[in-house]
């Protein structure tokens, strides 16, 4: 390739690499010199040529084809949740709530009370405040919990890694694990650490390796993991904090985002003692996606850090919202209806999965909007069968943190909201499809 790449230092080459894209002069699908020969050619060490590639592989820029070489990626679209644009096939992977089961806010508009709101005031809704600190106290019962609000659990992700963390800091993700904490490492140009993910949550092993390997951050799920629908079970959160105790320092951002939803308790990675933690509730799953509100209650420090990026009438989260959101969480009739959706998610997917066992295709009913569903055929070759009988399927190799690893069995499958009909075509097709 005659293309001068220059730079002594992993960022410095990394940042040639971006300008030659921006440029025109790296196109998408060319090949970038293997480590070995850019090292030779720069006068570096492989190391940072290795961590330079690192770097545009997390920011999208690259891609690893493994004996096939780095190449410039392409424009083309990347993993995200959601409807699928196909008006043909059937999607079952959407992973959304259920429309029907998304309380009307029409009600709770007209109890929105209280004065305009001006620049330079409180960016968190005073009543809202304090509904949200008794729910998240209830819960993570600490002297030096704050309250602050995001526009989503998505946004408070990002704003609490990039208060904490600089590019190239190592983050311990759920492996696998959900797309938008998977694009928001990638993204704010940090390295992702996986830590495997069983039926009790994050293992021991994984956490404390990631810990061995310097993570300066851990995002977990405690409860309906996504994809998998694990929830962490009290004993595996005690041994976590185990491992993390001598580590008090290492940001934890637990994304409860199936709270009010969820049919298991929570149990959390943060111990009486940690200094650096966050735990995010977003309304999304039971109000709606596009109420795009979250709440973070956090240590004082990162209450601090955090404000810096919330400043009043630039980046904050409307005042109407916020009274709408909290309007709406105080209703008894609205809890009452989302307390009727947990049991209908809980119980379709129960259905589900023991129709799926009793077809040999064995599949732990599990918390969250979503199945895990393990298959004996690589997951790929399940969803193009499915495609050809009109269903539109969520590989498990979305998920996954290491795009060269080995194939994924598994397939996410979004099925609340199927009628029966088509709930029993499906598992038939299912059926067929993972022989």
């Amino acid at each position: 390739m005659d293309v001068d790449i220059s730079g002594t230092s992993a960022a410095e080459i990394a940042d040639s690499v971006r300008s030659l894209r921006e440029r025109g002069m790296l196109r998408a699908g060319d090949a970038l010199p293997p480590v070995r020969e850019l090292a030779g050619i720069l006068g570096v060490n492989r190391n940072t040529a290795v961590a330079a590639y690192r770097q545009l592989a997390q920011a999208g820029l690259v891609v690893s084809r493994g004996r096939g070489g780095t190449l410039i990626a392409g424009a083309g679209s990347v993993a995200q949740e959601g409807v699928t644009a196909d008006t043909v096939l059937h999607d079952i992977g959407s992973g959304n709530p259920d429309p029907e089961l998304i309380p009307d806010p029409t009600a709770a508009l007209g109890r929105i009370v209280g004065r305009p709101v001006l620049y330079g005031e409180p960016v968190i809704d005073r009543g809202l405040e304090e509904w949200a600190r008794d729910w998240m106290l209830a819960d993570l019962p600490r002297d030096d919990l704050r309250i602050s609000v995001t526009s989503g659990a998505v946004d408070a992700v990002e704003r609490l890694l990039a208060q904490a963390l600089t590019r190239d800091d190592a983050v311990a993700l759920e492996d696998p694990c959900f797309l938008a904490s998977i694009h928001t490492v990638r993204l704010g140009g940090y390295r992702a650490v996986p830590v495997p993910v069983d039926d009790e949550g994050m293992t021991v092993e994984g956490l404390q390796a990631a810990l061995d390997a310097g993570v300066r951050a851990i995002i977990s799920t405690p409860r309906a993991q996504n994809p998998t629908g694990v929830s962490l079970s009290p004993a595996r959160a005690a041994a976590l904090r185990e491992v993390l105790a001598p580590h008090p320092y290492v940001l934890i951002i637990e994304d409860d985002h199936f709270s009010l939803l969820s049919t298991h308790p929570y149990a959390s990675l943060i111990g009486a003692e940690h200094r650096r933690y966050a735990l995010v509730r977003s309304v999304s799953k039971f109000l709606g996606p596009d109420m795009c509100l979250a709440l973070a209650a956090t240590d004082a420090t990162t209450a601090e850090r955090l404000a810096m990026r919330l400043s009043p009438g630039t980046t904050w989260v409307s005042h109407l919202l916020q009274r709408l959101a909290h309007a709406q969480l105080t209703d008894a009739d609205v809890r009452r209806q989302i307390e009727g959706a947990a049991a209908h998610y809980a119980r379709r997917n129960a259905s589900f999965a023991s129709e799926l066992t009793a077809r040999g295709i064995g599949t732990a009913s599990s918390d969250g909007l979503s199945l895990w569903v393990r298959l004996d055929v690589p997951a790929k070759i399940a969803a193009e069968r499915l495609m050809r009988r009109g269903w539109l399927a969520r590989t498990g190799d979305e998920f996954r943190l290491d795009d060269a690893s080995s194939a994924s069995f598994h397939l996410r499958l979004t099925v609340h909201d199927l009628s029966r009909e088509d709930a029993a075509r499906l598992l038939d097709d299912l059926a067929a499809s993972a022989r």
